[in-house]
């Protein structure tokens, strides 16, 4: 890394710097540190021989600075889900806009709000979890935003507390975001016994504006809890995206991931799960959907680290153009996480004779008395399903959109609260139709 970006960095980063409690700065200082030792991943890496991040790297980005326009919640709306009762924080160019959020109906033991306000109002649940779980040593993304984050949602339900509304937390990218860079941090934490169903989604208001957004995502889930977590990626396609979300699961406890991307030109997520306890499960679904010239790279890991834990990993995506496509899976199991019953499937539908996709489902096994099981499967439409649909009557058009609306529903089927459900299928209708 030249030393002109390190300079660079350093007047970011004090920019960048949001006031916090003092236990914050140290954590802060590793990151830069780590960040100025390693510099930005280069496609000699084996976790980024597919996806090159030299446009990134070699950019020179703002820190965003909000939003200077005038927006309203109508203008804000088709992003909402149309739901007034759900609490909805939302971040406008990486700053939280308390005009544009709604506090929604949260039952006592709930708080939901800005990280930065939680950070200045004190609380010893942020210490007991910020920054602990998503490590600066694995990725120089993670460490550069812990070093410059500013803002982001902070989530906390307290135990036993059954939180039936989802919490919305909306990412939105206006054209004062071009050339500029925002590190959203989010921590979500579930106590022992408790519920709660939250949606991150990263939009646009500007559909041609370069920007980049860095976000990381912190979860922790109490013993015998229950959390489902929808990520909906829907950036500008000309923006650039690279996301790390980290989830710890507790004992008996039960997380539940959906991802959907649709945005970027270039969008890489690392989801990564750590089944820290015995008898804990994660479930994680994932949707990918490109065209034009778009790159979309998921990267994820489960960790099953103690005996009797169980996950099941399914993601699909459909390309279509001159797109392209990186899923990289691992399942890692210890020595000592007997018992372990682990599954992980990557489907792919290429809708294009320029498209491509590289899967690379990986087990890396070191206990015997386990079920692990892992495939991943390249394919065009089938000829037969569509003569099928051709014979009842169905156009050839409606014909593949039908084929193909039933292959992704699949997994947004999977995901648990209905009108997170619903909406999916909304975004899911509403892009196949667009290539009709």
């Amino acid at each position: 890394m030249s030393g002109a970006y390190l300079k660079e960095l350093e007047n970011f980063a004090g920019a960048a710097t949001v006031e916090g409690p003092e236990w914050l700065d140290p954590i802060r200082r590793s990151a830069v540190d780590r960040f100025a030792h390693t510099g930005f991943p280069t496609a000699r890496e084996e976790e980024w021989r597919f996806t090159s991040i030299t446009p990134i790297a070699q950019t020179s980005w703002r820190p965003a600075a909000g939003v200077s326009e005038e927006l309203t919640r109508q203008q804000l709306a088709p992003f909402i889900f149309g739901h007034e009762e759900w609490c909805t924080l939302v971040f406008l160019n990486g700053e939280y806009a308390p005009g544009l959020s709604s506090p929604g109906n949260l039952p006592a033991g709930v708080v939901a709000t800005s990280i930065s306000d939680a950070l200045r109002n004190g609380g010893d649940v942020l210490q007991r979890h910020l920054a602990k779980y998503a490590r600066i040593e694995e990725s120089p993304f993670t460490a550069l935003n812990t070093a410059l984050f500013r803002d982001g949602g902070f989530v906390h339900v307290s135990a036993g507390v059954d939180l039936s509304l989802a919490i919305n937390l909306v990412f939105v990218s206006t054209a004062d975001a071009a050339g500029t860079v925002t590190h959203p941090r989010n921590l979500i934490v579930v106590e022992r016994n408790a519920r709660a169903s939250v949606v991150e989604s990263y939009v646009t208001l500007a559909p041609g504006a370069r920007y980049w957004t860095n976000p990381v995502t912190e979860v922790w889930t109490g013993p015998n809890s229950w959390v489902e977590h929808t990520r909906i990626q829907r950036e500008s396609e000309a923006a650039y995206h690279v996301a790390t979300t980290q989830a710890e699961v507790s004992r008996d406890s039960h997380y539940r991931s959906f991802s959907m991307a649709m945005g970027g030109a270039l969008a890489r997520h690392n989801l990564n799960a750590r089944l820290a306890d015995q008898y804990s499960e994660a479930l994680l679904y994932g949707l990918y959907l490109t065209h034009g010239e778009q790159l979309v790279d998921n990267h994820t890991v489960l960790y099953h680290d103690h005996p009797h834990g169980h996950s099941w990993e399914v993601y699909k995506g459909i390309l279509d153009d001159r797109s392209r496509a990186v899923f990289n899976g691992k399942v890692m199991v210890k020595r000592e996480a007997q018992k372990t019953d682990a599954k992980q499937t990557n489907r792919n539908l290429i809708l294009s004779d320029f498209a491509k996709v590289d899967t690379k489902p990986q087990l890396e096994i070191f206990a015997d008395d386990v079920k692990c099981t892992h495939g991943a499967t390249v394919g065009q439409l089938d000829e037969v399903s569509l003569f099928y649909a051709q014979s009842r009557g169905f156009p050839l058009a409606q014909a593949r959109r039908m084929i193909t609306y039933a292959f992704a529903a699949e997994v947004t089927e999977e995901v648990a609260l209905e009108p997170v459900r619903a909406e999916l299928n909304r975004l899911l209708l509403e892009r196949l139709n667009e290539g009709r």
